[in-house]
């Protein structure tokens, strides 16, 4: 949204979209607003707040509000409670919505009356929008839109998030409110008056009175599961998925990364040819190529991991997989609801330590927080694909690749860890398991316009860290690197004697016993900022140690000839355990409330990073990897 549209939409009625998780509110959020639309945090809380502005066909214009999806609004998450908070006008220094929009899904209104019916009770104006009628005509379930409206006292509409114009029908019916007179909403006691099994009768009377199930063809989605959530066939499924995944992740990246590198080398080349030698060519091509450019050649990689997450969520398989973790995760002290953070942290433990709030159990929610940066996130792919292209040979095992296999081992290090801890954590917090409860969205094809934004979304994150954080830290660190430069007569090169140099050398004294040089030293500080940093580092350390022709080389020959394989190893246990970057840490103590859970993760992963290494340097040695 423009600036000047922001200040016109400032003063416009306010719409809440509020219903149930996966009834499409989003998609209709989103066909509403199309990019005129912001997205902040909460005040006080990392709980995001998406909000945009549209126009009606009457020429209104209207702000929107996409709330948190909520089963109730007697609050069991921090997302509900914002939702609750938010609708009843607690929220400090923000009045209530002008009217709610109350999206459900079509096909199981069953589930999503219930606060249909919780909201009507806080007397705001409303309109309930029947989502998803497409899935529901195809199945021959027949609502009556009419005596639904009469029984409920309110508009009801039926719509189609996912296609152009399947939001005409709710625009129409905003256009015929008035929002000339504020309502202020009743106290959330209005609620809590009636009790659950009292509107629980309510809604089978409703469904009774306007929905016939008699023509009901069946959910497909049920017969799919019959299959998917097989005892027996249903983990093999989901272990062989998780499988492709990784193997797809350096198979198909091949072409598009040489592509990259050819690119990075062509181009540094060509301005190493054009600038005359001196500090600023070094900046250059030693700093900023060099360093930006060996992170931005795994781009194909994370686009290709987010690919299939992306796929997995729309179709509507990742219920399904907390669902067949369950019992596996009950015997660590967590609950398969805990899956959909733990997965998400596999693209950023960000994502993944926010997304724990939809977890009831405060202690579930804890110990989910304290080992999601334990999944293998996407800025771990460029340091483990550098290491495993540099001394794994690319060959087939059978019908697999050899580095596929090693890259699966690492994530499956972090999974197997990740429960371990848990099951620590659980020991000493004498936690019980607590029994899932979880709605299964019906299964959908991929809507590929979402798919193909959520990727590009995925994409220009990477890249601005790349032309921000990434390159900024690159440059800092060929200064650091550079200077005060190598006396007369040195015979180390001239990063030997720079800041860093120092720095690097000063920490190998914490780190030789577990095989780390003061190259990889120097390395590992600005990797605490983002860990695909360590790349770019590694790119500037060995491009301003080498010489001669070396320096025009991709950074994988060069660690391959300058470390040992124990090193190696040693360096890949590290990433495996290794502390999480300050912006996770940061997230970790708001969504906590404390700094203290921030140190004691830095701390446990700091400890189990330097065992591990130290274990497998010694081991790689006592084999003959020196």
């Amino acid at each position: 949204m423009g600036v000047m549209e922001q200040q016109v939409a400032t003063g416009s009625p306010l719409i809440a979209l509020l219903g149930n998780p996966n009834c499409g509110k989003t998609a209709l959020f989103n066909r509403l607003t199309g990019a005129r639309q912001k997205v902040a945090n909460y005040a006080g809380v990392t709980i995001e707040r998406k909000e945009g502005s549209f126009t009606s066909p009457a020429g209104r214009a209207l702000r929107v509000l996409d709330l948190p999806g909520a089963y109730s609004l007697s609050a069991q998450t921090p997302d509900e409670a914002i939702t609750r908070d938010v609708v009843a006008g607690l929220r400090n220094g923000e009045k209530a919505p002008d009217a709610i929009v109350c999206v459900v899904n079509a096909t199981n209104l069953r589930l999503n009356l219930r606060l249909v019916l919780e909201i009507r009770r806080l007397g705001l104006p409303m309109v309930l929008t029947l989502n998803m009628v497409d899935v529901a005509n195809k199945r021959g379930i027949e609502i009556d839109t009419a005596r639904l409206a009469q029984e409920l006292g309110m508009p009801v509409v039926e719509t189609v998030a996912i296609q152009a114009g399947g939001e005409t029908a709710l625009l129409d019916a905003l256009d015929r409110m008035s929002f000339d007179s504020p309502v202020q909403p009743k106290p959330l006691s209005a609620i809590d008056a009636v009790p659950v099994e009292q509107t629980q009768r309510e809604v089978r009377r409703i469904l009774e009175a306007c929905v016939s199930y008699a023509h009901d063809t069946g959910n497909l989605s049920e017969k799919i599961d019959n299959v998917v959530l097989h005892p027996v066939i249903g983990p093999i499924l989901l272990a062989a998925l998780m499988f492709i995944i990784f193997q797809a992740v350096f198979s198909w990246a091949e072409v598009p990364m040489d592509l990259i590198t050819g690119a990075v080398e062509g181009i540094g080349s060509a301005i190493a040819g054009a600038m005359p030698e001196g500090p600023l060519r070094s900046l250059v091509v030693d700093g900023i190529i060099a360093g930006v450019g060996g992170v931005l050649v795994f781009l194909p990689q994370i686009l290709i991991l987010f690919f299939f997450i992306l796929i997995l969520e729309d179709i509507g398989y990742l219920p399904r997989a907390a669902f067949l973790l369950d019992r596996m995760m009950g015997g660590v002290g967590l609950s398969g609801r805990a899956f959909i953070p733990l997965l998400s942290s596999f693209a950023c433990a960000i994502p993944g330590v926010m997304a724990a709030r939809t977890i009831q159990n405060p202690r579930d929610r804890l110990v989910t927080i304290m080992i999601a940066p334990l999944m293998t996130c996407s800025a771990r792919l460029p340091v483990y694909a550098l290491i495993i292209a540099a001394f794994i040979p690319e060959r087939e095992v059978g019908v697999f690749n050899l580095q596929g296999l090693v890259l699966f081992v690492l994530y499956a290090m972090g999974i197997v860890s990740a429960m371990a801890v848990a099951w620590f954590m659980k020991r000493r917090s004498g936690g019980k398991q607590h029994p899932l409860l979880l709605e299964l969205p019906s299964y959908h094809w991929p809507h590929l316009p979402t798919l193909a934004l959520g990727l590009w979304e995925r994409a220009k994150i990477f890249l601005t860290r790349v032309g921000t954080l990434i390159l900024t830290l690159m440059v800092l660190l060929w200064f650091l690197s550079s200077f005060p430069g190598a006396p007369e007569g040195a015979t180390q090169p001239p990063i030997y004697y720079s800041v860093a140099g120092m720095l690097g050398r000063a920490l190998a004294f914490i780190f030789e016993p577990i095989g780390f040089g003061w190259q990889i030293c120097i390395a590992l500080v600005p990797g605490m900022a983002a860990r695909e940093v360590a790349v770019g580092a590694l790119g500037t350390v060995y491009a301003l140690s080498a010489s001669g022709d070396d320096v025009a080389n991709s950074l994988a020959p060069l660690i391959a000839g300058s470390w040992p394989l124990a090193t190696a190893l040693s360096l890949l246990a590290w990433y495996v355990y290794a502390p999480q970057c300050i912006a996770t840490l940061s997230v970790v103590r708001r969504e906590t409330g404390s700094a203290k859970y921030a140190w004691m993760m830095a701390g446990y992963m700091f400890a189990l990073a330097y065992a591990a290494s130290f274990i497998t340097y010694r081991v790689a040695l006592a084999l003959g990897g020196g």
